[in-house]
């Protein structure tokens, strides 16, 4: 594993982190869940002909009911307006989100050796900056947050957030190490052409992404941490 480690961090010039996931538990004093009854219920006070399909509600998925209702009405201000909906929400969560072990002092040892970083998340950016903020992590990404849009056919998996980071941080994807947490990250990356590494804080979500096809994946950024600290040691 280290050796896998290894092989992936070395030459990364650039490093995009997911965010809800590798930096932090973002609703783990706000229920995931809860927020997407929530949004179920904004949506029946407005229009209950466009409730999502029962497998969408089943995921208990905030993001998989916005999905629902822009595959319903793409475009449109019902969705624009869910997606603010949303993004409130997630600005309430961010204040008791959960860090990541270790993704912390990852996220400085990083910065430190000259890595440059970007947030590529399906969450707003917003959300992304202030929990970082408060975290005195901002510094290491300033400007570099590449979240939601209101075009939500361009989340993940479509590479655009990728993308863009690519292009702010004026990164080669060769030299480009992307750290997501969900199929739909390695998918991004992959289309964008960048290394990816898989952190799942647990089995589940470890063979999850393993079925997906990422070769590396972590249940605990420690090793990172102690990978990157070495090489720059070296």
């Amino acid at each position: 594993m280290i050796e896998q480690l290894r092989n992936l961090i070395k030459g990364a010039e650039c490093v995009l982190f997911d965010f809800d996931g590798p930096i932090c538990r973002l609703f783990a004093g706000h229920r995931a869940h809860d927020v997407a009854d929530s949004l179920v219920d904004w949506l029946e006070k407005r229009d209950r002909h466009v409730l999502p399909a029962e497998e969408d509600l089943a995921s208990h998925d905030p993001l998989a009911v916005l999905r629902a209702v822009a595959r319903i009405r793409p475009g449109s201000e019902l969705v624009q307006a869910l997606e603010e909906e949303l993004t409130r929400e997630e600005l309430r969560a961010a204040a008791t989100a959960r860090p990541t072990p270790y993704a912390d002092p990852l996220i400085r040892t990083w910065s430190a050796v000259g890595s440059r970083l970007a947030i590529a998340t399906d969450n707003s950016p917003l959300v992304a900056e202030q929990y970082l903020t408060g975290r005195g992590l901002a510094g290491c990404f300033v400007p570099h947050f590449y979240g939601r849009r209101t075009v939500l056919s361009r989340i993940k998996p479509d590479p655009d957030c990728v993308n863009r980071a690519l292009t702010g941080l004026d990164a080669c994807p060769g030299t480009t190490l992307m750290i997501g947490g969900t199929p739909s990250d390695l998918f991004a990356a992959q289309e964008a052409g960048v290394r990816f590494l898989g952190y799942a804080r647990d089995e589940t979500r470890v063979q999850r992404l393993r079925g997906a096809g990422a070769e590396v994946v972590v249940d605990t950024l420690e090793p990172v941490l102690a990978t990157v600290r070495a090489m720059a040691r070296a």
